[in-house]
């Protein structure tokens, strides 16, 4: 007998029974991201924050800020690690907003799926509030999608915005910049979320490494290296701007350091850093001798161990690698404001790097 029976969204891979599961599991851990701010809970249209706390500010300026974490996704589905990603997530977002000294405040995040799993998007949003609190915002919603027929059953994506705020006239940037100002790099703690596309092609495709080799220089294992979570800077940017004065900072994503950094350098000025003061760590030595890559495109790709700038003035270097270093920040100062020459860009880097 011909089958009468009518479609349905479960029969076309949509379990709506198993988002309302993950929406539950979620829960306790966006509850340990609340702030005083936070109206209401999880599960409503919209989240709520309560912006009279702004009434505080003379002039307050809003700063927004969206982004994912690239084809490092993949590394955690082929792990089968759904609890660190989140921490990437949230420090690709709050980081770029803390650049102009703004406060994060909140944020939401977007969970697309090929099929819902609840006890991995549970995971992966226990990631982004662990993130959250480390950044110390907000996670005050988001949505979880299920795609099926576009992604596999164990696919995933993440992506989220941000928003923070900041006095206008405390906002950081490239007027503030003065010729002999000091250039402090903070160091990464990995790779971050940049640059996994060469990473995974050099390594795993061309390399033909595994996951779960143990390789000389790295003390772990090839996967717990790749999955190593992205440093978030935030509350440490916010106190170094309490304890020193900041003129800017750079975060080093896409594009690497001196691109990042050239982004906040003004007409006129050029920032000149000197590799010898830092190694990178194994890990981009290893992607470089593996895949042959020259420095420069290693440079233009990877952060090369420096995941946060601050510049400052030249008198306030000593504070602000103390504030630092009490926070447990790796800190040192890397280079300098100049006058711009007739062939410079807005920031180089010089020299060869220390072993």
């Amino acid at each position: 007998m011909p089958d009468t029976t009518g479609a349905s969204y479960a029969a076309a891979g949509v379990d709506i029974e198993a988002g309302d599961r993950a929406v539950e599991l979620m829960k306790e851990w966006v509850k340990k991201t609340r702030r005083p701010e936070v109206l209401g809970g999880l599960g409503g249209f919209a989240g709520l924050f309560d912006a009279t706390a702004l009434k505080n500010y003379e002039r307050p300026l809003l700063a927004s800020a969206t982004d994912g974490v690239g084809t490092k996704v993949d590394i955690a589905r082929q792990l089968g690690v759904y609890d660190t990603i989140g921490h990437d997530l949230v420090a690709m977002v709050m980081d770029d907003i803390v650049v102009c000294g703004a406060e994060p405040l909140f944020m939401t995040d977007y969970i697309c799926v090929g099929k819902v799993h609840p006890e991995r998007v549970a995971a992966i949003v226990k990631g982004i509030a662990e993130g959250c609190v480390l950044a110390g915002c907000a996670l005050v919603g988001g949505e979880t999608a299920e795609h099926p027929g576009l992604l596999g059953a164990d696919d995933f994506d993440v992506a989220g915005a941000g928003t923070g705020v900041v006095e206008a006239d405390r906002l950081l940037g490239p007027d503030r910049i003065r010729t002999g100002d000091a250039v402090i790099a903070m160091a990464s703690s990995g790779l971050h979320s940049n640059g996994y596309s060469l990473v995974r092609h050099v390594l795993l495709n061309e390399g033909g490494l595994a996951l779960d080799a143990h390789l000389d220089g790295l003390g772990r294992t090839l996967g717990e290296e790749l999955l190593e979570p992205t440093k978030i800077y935030s509350l440490d940017c916010l106190a170094l701007m309490r304890t020193a004065e900041v003129h800017a900072f750079s975060h080093v994503t896409g594009g690497g350091l001196a691109a990042n950094l050239a982004r906040v350098i003004p007409d006129g000025l050029h920032a000149v850093v000197d590799r010898s003061t830092w190694a990178p760590g194994a890990i981009f030595d290893l992607v470089g001798r593996t895949g042959r890559v020259e420095r420069l495109e290693l440079e233009k790709t990877l952060n090369m161990g420096v995941g946060m700038i601050a510049i400052v003035p030249e008198e306030s270097t000593d504070v602000a690698l103390t504030t630092l270093a009490d926070r447990g920040v790796d800190a040192w100062v890397a280079g300098e404001i100049t006058g711009r020459g007739e062939h410079e860009t807005g920031a180089a880097l010089v020299g060869d790097y220390a072993v």
